[in-house]
């Protein structure tokens, strides 16, 4: 299926390989794969980038090109390219710094089966005693008729080309950002309406977990608690919430953390209830807060994640115990709700500017910049 940057994929193939582009575009499904992740080019900054996958593939098929195989050489006898300096590449590669390993080690051949599930071809090949890699050549060579043409040059220019059309998209998020923190303060509508427009179930997730840090945060922060040790030494403190971390990080499934209450929470955009008791699990059952990226009442979201508990586990007694550690349930309605309290409270500006310190952070924007300059 077409989309927006379809037509910046078949123009890299036109370039490459002239009047064939549109048989190749249409026999290769490493091309077709591509397209489909890449449809969210043009979506702006909120939309999914999906650099993991594309990176997994593309590093590999870098060595590949590096050692001259797109060109001649037998490449079922090369010894395959170590895991450490593939790694170590995809994090070099715009928004790529924090990518994990998941995949490079499966999670792309996985996705990849599921698109072509009748595909007698995966597209990373691993030897996990060596941990060496490398490209599945079946899928890099298309041949028409008699003549075979090797795509691997053309999926890299493809693959640049994406994350230079994401880089743009993101800067322009900042950008406009920016521009909302000079914006005069007798028009805070413009600032609220665009914070708003950051809630949306079909948002970036690691933009929605910055918008609901960044607004969450100071909801709570005007709420006071009394504690202490002793009944006459007792202190009034502000709560105040915690980003543990960027959103890709391997942090254990917790995101937020609350002094000094110590509530977790955890932001997600699945009702799959196995990741719900499988984040329970990684803290040993200690209550834990989700943060769903959903429009649907909280009351029918947690009977969705009770009613499919009770299919998997037959005891009661069981599900009960997963479901009590659910200690709420923070849907989009509510984190709306929570902003326009913050903002009665005077904290628009600051919520703004959170979202504008988080999304640097989190999408290395210095770096970006960094980039340019050079």
């Amino acid at each position: 299926m077409e989309n927006i940057f379809t037509a910046n994929i078949k123009s890299v193939l036109g370039k490459h390989f002239e009047k064939n582009a549109d048989d190749i575009f249409d026999k290769s499904q490493l091309i077709q794969y591509i397209n489909e992740k890449t449809r969210s080019a043009n979506k702006g900054s909120k939309s999914r980038s999906s650099f993991a996958n594309l990176y997994a593939i593309y590093v590999i098929i870098e060595d590949y090109i590096a050692n001259g195989y797109d060109q001649k050489g037998d490449y079922s006898k090369y010894e395959g390219a170590l895991f450490n300096k593939l790694f170590a590449r995809q994090r070099e590669l715009p928004f790529g710094s924090k990518l994990q390993n998941h995949a490079l080690n499966n999670r792309m051949n996985s996705e990849f089966q599921k698109y072509f599930p009748s595909s007698e071809f995966i597209p990373i090949l691993r030897n996990h005693e060596t941990n060496r890699y490398w490209i599945n050549e079946n899928l890099l060579k298309i041949n028409l008729g008699e003549t075979s043409f090797n795509i691997a040059k053309a999926i890299i220019e493809i693959i640049d080309e994406y994350a230079k059309t994401k880089q743009g998209a993101f800067q322009r998020f900042v950008k406009s950002c920016e521009e909302l923190q000079e914006i005069d303060k007798t028009t805070p509508k413009k600032i609220e309406e665009f914070v708003i427009g950051l809630l949306a179930p079909n948002i970036d997730a690691r933009l929605f977990e910055i918008v609901s840090y960044s607004i969450l945060k100071y909801f709570y922060h005007e709420q006071q608690i009394i504690w202490g040790f002793e009944m006459d030494k007792l202190n009034r403190e502000n709560l105040k919430l915690y980003k543990t971390g960027r959103t890709n990080a391997n942090d254990g499934g917790i995101d937020f953390v609350m002094k000094p209450l110590g509530r977790f929470f955890q932001v997600t955009e699945t009702l799959d209830f196995k990741k719900y008791f499988l984040d329970i699990d990684k803290i040993q059952k200690y209550p834990v807060t989700f943060v769903i990226k959903s429009t649907e009442p909280t009351t029918d979201l947690l009977k969705k994640i009770r009613d499919n508990a009770g299919k998997t586990y037959s005891i009661k007694a069981i599900v009960d115990k997963y479901m009590d550690c659910i200690e709420e349930i923070i849907n989009i309605p509510t984190i709306n709700d929570r902003f326009n309290d913050a903002v009665k409270q005077g904290y628009l500006k600051s919520i703004l500017d959170e979202i504008v310190t988080q999304s640097k952070v989190e999408f290395n924007y210095e770096d970006l910049n960094e980039e340019e300059e050079d």
